[in-house]
């Protein structure tokens, strides 16, 4: 039976680092996504490196990486200036590393350079797809479109309680030069780390509950790295800030890039100051338009009542010789109006007389003397006119009477 070769462990590790050393002695520039980073009292810095399938979600490799406090001293502020952004988890790197391996602490990378540009392509390429999600759901310029107050005195103020940004803000606002009055109201949010999207959003909703009493919102933090930004490259809290039915002003105190929701912002300026000026000017502009508007109303009216003074003075002078024009025509039509009259009742006696004359034709023409005279007779019993010879009995004493003259009779017989 042939013999087991047996190594303990440290000789087994052993081996292994000297294979590594052999097979890789050169250095690798190495693409990873930062996680777990960490430092110490001694000034070196311990972080994972760590890299995900394409959806992102899985881990697919990880490894144990080291930076020495004499690259990271120098190492860490060059690339938070290069980019904008604090050197912590989350962020994709690209590193050139050693690798090495050692009895006791295994595998691991050390960090000896890192190239900034890397870090910000990906930047630039996740603002980029967040803008253009927020364009394809048809929100990036929602806020843009709004309509500032002719008068956004009332402003709700998203800041740190503690930053001097806030209180330049508020400082400016309060002293400007043309005696403006402002009623700023802080909603407190945290504007640097990791709960900057929280927080902010948070104030966006309280703000929110009460919008009635608000004109505008601005969002300042003043003062802080620019590497303390990443917060506000974030889809949420762009989509609520593109979405927020009041105007959003930013200042947030960076010159470089804009964030994803200054780009969102109904209006982005580089400081709280800056802010603050903006909101001065925009009311200063709109009293100066006021007053130009009272001005010219006044000028307007002034000249309207010197016109209707003049009118009325020209009336005035016409109503003598108006009132005597009226009176002639008043005293013409009247005499018209009078001949008129007497001609009418002239022509009416007239045609009442002729229609007189021929009722009293016709009533002569009825007379019982006309009659008579036309060699009519009337027959008279007891005065009164017999008509029908009912009305005679035998013995009765008739007169008859005749144009000239009368005779009586007695009836003697009565033919029916």
């Amino acid at each position: 039976m042939q013999e087991k070769q047996v190594i303990s462990l440290y000789e087994l590790n052993s081996l292994v680092k000297q294979a590594l050393r052999y097979h890789l002695p050169d250095t690798y520039w190495v693409q990873a996504e930062l996680s777990d980073v960490r430092s110490n009292y001694s000034g070196h810095c311990y972080l994972e490196f760590v890299q995900k399938d394409v959806s992102g979600n899985n881990l697919i490799a990880k490894a144990r990486g080291t930076i020495w406090s004499n690259i990271y001293k120098l190492l860490k502020p060059y690339f938070e200036q290069e980019t904008g952004r604090a050197f912590t988890s989350g962020i994709k790197v690209l590193v050139k590393v050693s690798v090495e391996f050692h009895e006791l602490y295994g595998y691991s990378l050390t960090v000896l350079d890192i190239d900034p540009s890397y870090t910000v392509g990906d930047m630039i390429r996740k603002r980029r797809e967040i803008l253009r999600r927020l364009e394809e759901e048809g929100i990036l310029d929602m806020n843009k479109e709004l309509m500032l107050s002719m008068n956004p005195q009332r402003v709700a103020v998203i800041s740190s309680a503690t930053a001097a940004g806030y209180g330049d803000f508020c400082n400016q606002l309060q002293n400007n030069p043309y005696g403006l009055v402002f009623y700023p109201k802080l909603f407190p949010a945290i504007m640097q780390g990791d709960r900057v999207e929280e927080t902010i959003i948070m104030a966006l909703n309280n703000i929110y509950e009460e919008i009635d009493f608000w004109d505008v919102v601005v969002i300042i933090r003043g003062g802080g790295a620019t590497s303390d930004l990443t917060g506000f490259d974030s889809y949420e809290l762009a989509a609520n800030c593109a979405q927020f039915p009041l105007p959003v002003i930013t200042g947030i105190g960076h010159e470089r890039d804009d964030t994803v929701i200054d780009s969102v912002a109904h209006t982005r300026v580089k400081t709280p100051t800056a802010a603050a000026e903006y909101l001065i000017a925009h009311l200063y502009d709109i009293a100066l338009k006021l007053e130009d508007y009272a001005a010219r109303m006044v000028d307007k009216v002034e000249l309207r009542m010197h016109r209707e003074k003049e009118r009325i003075s020209r009336l005035s002078e016409r109503i003598p010789m108006g009132t005597k024009t009226c009176l002639q025509a008043g005293y013409y039509r009247v005499d018209r109006i009078h001949q008129r009259l007497g001609m009418a009742v002239q022509n009416k006696l007239m045609k009442e007389n002729h229609r007189l004359e021929l009722l009293q034709q016709h009533v002569k023409a009825a007379s019982p003397e006309h009659l008579l005279k036309r060699g009519y007779s009337i027959t008279l019993l007891n005065g009164k006119s017999v008509s029908d010879i009912s009305q005679l009995k035998q013995g009765d004493i008739v007169t008859t009477c005749y144009a000239r003259g009368e005779t009586k009779s007695v009836i003697i017989e009565i033919k029916k």
